[in-house]
């Protein structure tokens, strides 16, 4: 696999992560106020805390987004000339915004405070 492919498919990781993330900021509160029983699953939930407290950590301390390091790695390392998949530029434009970092870190910080209270609103279910 060529570094430019492997760019690529972590960039495609990236973008589940990102899905996952958002997903569950919408599809939990819906889904508590629906009765759907997956929403509470205590897993998931721990999973989806975990991932929005390391992003907003990582914005907290400077620090880029592991898979963002890596592909940027690769795509410096591994340039061939060829020009970058096109549904790698989207991604890109969806993932990358060119905004102050205080704002990404704001905004992270607020979205992994609001997954805390959605652990009271919609309390998962415990473990057995």
């Amino acid at each position: 696999m060529t570094a430019a492919a492997l760019a690529t498919a972590i960039l495609v990781v990236h973008l589940a992560v990102v899905a996952f993330n958002v997903g569950g900021l919408i599809l939990v509160p819906l889904g508590g106020w629906l009765g759907w029983g997956w929403v509470r699953r205590y897993w998931l939930r721990l999973l989806h805390l975990l991932s929005l407290a390391a992003v907003a950590l990582q914005a907290l301390f400077g620090r880029a987004c592991i898979l963002t390091i890596w592909q940027f790695a690769l795509q410096s390392g591994g340039r061939s000339g060829e020009p970058e998949p096109m549904i790698a530029t989207w991604i890109d434009r969806l993932l990358y915004w060119p905004l102050p970092h205080w704002v990404f870190v704001a905004a992270y910080v607020a979205v992994f405070a609001y997954t805390l209270l959605l652990w009271r609103w919609v309390p998962p279910h415990r473990l057995r």
